[in-house]
């Protein structure tokens, strides 16, 4: 049995591969709060304003992810921004995202979720809560 592998998707092929991890980044989208669109998302990621993750299996793509990086003075962090499939699904896949962070310099990954993606994120990957994010309409 094949493995599944995380594979970064360069800028420039983001429009080839968008219609078939589209639909799982859009379900993550629909808890994002409106801060931006499935089509925005595409536009960030084809300038490289983010980077897009597929997981595939065998040829078939079944995961996806975008990252934000987000530099501070004693910290780079990979903000995950959206998660769809299976990308973070298991210990093998995740220990591949945790490689291409550290290999693009990273020293934390950090994501935005539902209270029931992060008891699940905590409870298989060691995840700590770290903020409380609220928000006002203004």
């Amino acid at each position: 049995m094949q493995a599944m592998v995380i594979q970064q998707v360069p800028p420039t092929f983001v429009c080839q591969v968008w219609p078939r991890i589209s639909s799982m980044l859009s379900r993550a989208l629909e808890h994002a709060g409106g801060e931006y669109s499935l089509d925005q998302l595409q536009f960030m990621l084809v300038r490289g304003e983010q980077y897009l993750l597929v997981v595939e299996d065998g040829e078939d793509i079944v995961g996806a992810a975008s990252v934000a990086f987000q530099n501070y003075p004693s910290a780079r962090i990979a903000f995950i921004t959206a998660v769809g499939g299976k990308l973070i699904s298991n210990q093998e896949v995740y220990g591949q995202l945790v490689d291409w962070c550290k290999a693009n310099g990273c020293t934390k990954i950090r994501g935005a979720a539902r209270e029931s993606i992060a008891r699940l994120w905590k409870q298989k990957f060691g995840f700590e809560q770290r903020y409380i994010i609220v928000e006002q309409q203004l």
